[in-house]
């Protein structure tokens, strides 16, 4: 399953990708693929034909992960 994520790298703009799993307590690295910016373009610093980037974890402020559809399908208790 993949996760919808945005990377915080340090000093730059916040990159929109995918991964495949999550990165553990021992990771050194992020693998992303579909890498992008906040409005789906190609980012300036990568060939337009990158399909995937390995950023090293020290780089990173923090990653956050996107709600997936079957999150948003969940329906919890609600009181009435």
């Amino acid at each position: 399953m993949a996760y919808g994520i945005i990377l915080h790298v340090s000093g730059e703009v916040p990159i929109f990708g995918e991964i495949e799993e999550l990165p553990g307590p021992a990771d050194t690295i992020v693998t992303v693929s579909n890498p992008r910016s906040r409005e789906g373009k190609d980012l300036h610093y990568l060939d337009a034909e990158v399909a995937q980037v390995i950023w090293p974890i020290e780089k990173l402020n923090f990653i956050e992960i996107m709600p997936s559809e079957d999150d948003e399908q969940i329906i919890s208790f609600v009181r009435e």
